[in-house]
This record gives C-alpha cells, sequence and structure tokens, in this order.
C-alpha cells in the first residue's frame, strides 16, 4: 500500500489502445485531487508475456492494475497471475460481459478495439478537429506534414473559421496568416504543394471585413490594417507567395465556408471518400 504522500502508480492494461480503462481510472481519480498519482498504459496486449511484464513493473512499485481484456483467456490469465503474485487487480470489463452473455444468452466476440473499430469515424473526426485547433494561426510548424490541408492567407480572409469546418468533416487542417513584415517561413516551401491552399478576396470585400473587426475592437484610428492602397499591397504580396510556392489559389469572396469547403475537397479529388465528402 503506498505511503501518504507517496506515489502511487496505476497500470491501465488493455488489448486496445487503452482509452476505456484511462476514461475510468481518470473519472475515479477526480475524487482524489490531491493524491499523486501516475497512471501508466499498456495497450495492444495480446500476449500472455505482455502480462507477465504487467505484473512486474506492478510488483516492482507496489502498484495497482486496471485491466480490461475482452479475451476471456487473456482475462483469466490475468486474474490467476494477480492473485498468485499478490497484486492488486481490477477488472472492469470482465463482470459485465459475463453478465451481458448470461442475460443475451450468447457470447461475447473477445475481439479487442472493436468499438474503436466500429466509430472510427468518429475518432477520426475526433483527431482532426484537435490537430486543426492546435495548427490554427501559424501554431506547430514542424508537423504541418501531417496536416491534409494547409491554408495560407491575410488576416480576415476566413482561415480558421474554414480550418474548423474541414476538420469536422474529417480533414486535418493547418493554417499560416500571411502578415506584413512577418517571416515566411523556410518549411512552407518544404511542403507538397498540392496540398497548399492561399485565400484570397477581393480588396472591397477585405476592407469591409476589416473595418467592422476594428470597430468590434474599438479601434478609431486609421491603420495600415483598413488603408486601402496597403490591402491592396497585401494581396499583391500573398499572391506572389502562392506563384513562388506553386500552391493553389482559391477566391473565396461572396462564398460561405460551405461552398469554400466543398470546393477545396473537390479540388483535392477527395469526394469519393464518405467520411470527407462534401454534406448534402
Amino acid at each position: 500500500m503506498s505511503k501518504p504522500g507517496g506515489i502511487c502508480r496505476i497500470f491501465v492494461v488493455s488489448g486496445g489502445v487503452g482509452a476505456c480503462g484511462e476514461q475510468v481510472v481518470n473519472t475515479v481519480l477526480a475524487q482524489f485531487p490531491d493524491a499523486s498519482v501516475e497512471v501508466v498504459t499498456l495497450g495492444n496486449v495480446r500476449e500472455s508475456a505482455q502480462l507477465d511484464r504487467a505484473a512486474d513493473l506492478a510488483a516492482e512499485s507496489d502498484g495497482i492494475i486496471v485491466f480490461s481484456l475482452v479475451d476471456a483467456g487473456l482475462g483469466g490469465y490475468m486474474r490467476k497471475l494477480a492473485d498468485r503474485r499478490g497484486i492488486t487487480a481490477l477488472d472492469i470489463t470482465g463482470p459485465l460481459l459475463d453478465t451481458l452473455a448470461k442475460r443475451l444468452n450468447m457470447p461475447p466476440l473477445g475481439q479487442p478495439g472493436l468499438y474503436r473499430r466500429l466509430h472510427r469515424e468518429y475518432f477520426d473526426r475526433v483527431a482532426a478537429i484537435e490537430f486543426t485547433m492546435s495548427h490554427d494561426d501559424g501554431r506547430n510548424q514542424e508537423t504541418w506534414h501531417e496536416a491534409d490541408i494547409l491554408l495560407l492567407g491575410v488576416s480576415r480572409t476566413g482561415k480558421t473559421p474554414l480550418s474548423i469546418y474541414l476538420s469536422v468533416l474529417g480533414w486535418k487542417v493547418a493554417n499560416f496568416p500571411i502578415v506584413p513584415g512577418l517571416e515566411i517561413p523556410d518549411i512552407l516551401f518544404r511542403q507538397d504543394a498540392s496540398r497548399v491552399i492561399g485565400l484570397t478576396l477581393s480588396p472591397d470585400r477585405l476592407l469591409t471585413f476589416r473595418r467592422h473587426r476594428s470597430g468590434m475592437l474599438g479601434m478609431r484610428e486609421r491603420t495600415d490594417y483598413v488603408e486601402p492602397a496597403k490591402v491592396v499591397e497585401e494581396l499583391e504580396f500573398a499572391g506572389r507567395l502562392f506563384a513562388k510556392g506553386g500552391f493553389e489559389v482559391m477566391d473565396v469572396t461572396d462564398k460561405t465556408v460551405e461552398a469554400s469547403a466543398n470546393e477545396i475537397i473537390k479540388r483535392l479529388g477527395a469526394v469519393s471518400d464518405p467520411r470527407r465528402a462534401p454534406p448534402v
């Protein structure tokens, strides 16, 4: 038993990625906010040797094992192993599996990770949204290569809302703002140009958006941000940048986010993917 103030280690052992076990453990740990607990996840368990290793780790640190093994053989082995070695091990799925098997009068499939495979679309979309949110406004450039789409554009061309909309459809999107005086990173020109799309729109429409934005922010003084000549210069600079990189260019003047997203998807030729098809 861990001493008061000491670190308690919980080993989540799973035949899948361990998400179920982690969620249960973290839900319970929320009731012990001052406790020092380390959660270690050991996923994709397929062999008894992996359970032996988990038992060794738990025994060495006087830890607790929380396991979710839908494979009946592995689950039984884990229970016997823990009992033999005097390790506290809690089975969070076995009792429910047994109860349902009896109530439904049918055996469980015993396939680890089945829930995640059946709900792959959901998990893919969540991953896309998380990626997109963490790559907004030029952040995390070192992982731009993992993006399905990289959007470029001057301020108020709608990069962020378009990125988020595409991510909900399952696309991992990064975006980068083209700002006067802001250095253009070399890594931009090392991306697959077919995945990079430059957004542009008419100077008049861009001025309208910027003036509205300035008013919302309470900016009363006239700045380059809403100076017509400067706005034209920004758009022209962005156009030269797009040409230099050989990037696709899309005019979003008077286009809704949905229409822009649909056009991007069609350009990339991925409408055959049902997870990423334009909404009907």
